[in-house]
Formats: C-alpha cells, sequence, structure tokens
C-alpha cells in the first residue's frame, strides 16, 4: 500500500497528552487499535510536517 492508493477503511483518530507528558496519537480501525506515543518536540514535527502536505495538496488541486 502507498500513500497514493486508496482504501475503503474506516477509522477513527484521536490525538491528545498523556499523564506521562507524551503526545498520543491513537488509531481505532475495527479490532485493530494503535496508539503512537511521541515527544512533543516530535509532535511539533510531526505537525509541522502535516502543514507542508495540506499546503502542497492545495497546490495540486489548483492545478
Amino acid at each position: 500500500m502507498g500513500i497514493n492508493n486508496e482504501r475503503d477503511i474506516e477509522a477513527n483518530m484521536q490525538i491528545g497528552p498523556t499523564e506521562l507528558g507524551m503526545v498520543r496519537i491513537f488509531v481505532e480501525a475495527g479490532s485493530t487499535e494503535i496508539p503512537m506515543d511521541f515527544e512533543p518536540e516530535e509532535a511539533e514535527e510531526i505537525a509541522d510536517e502535516i502543514r507542508a502536505a495540506a499546503m502542497a495538496a492545495r497546490a495540486v488541486k489548483k492545478r
């Protein structure tokens, strides 16, 4: 599966702080649960990557 391959899978995602000072991205799809914990600095890097991808996606839509 690549980033450009579409799938008909429904998933829920939650993002929030943990009691240990980490940022958790929690993905649930069917019976699968994926908790991913990141240091705050890592979470900020991920947020920057998401913003950059959103900007790139907007540029593609305008073509």
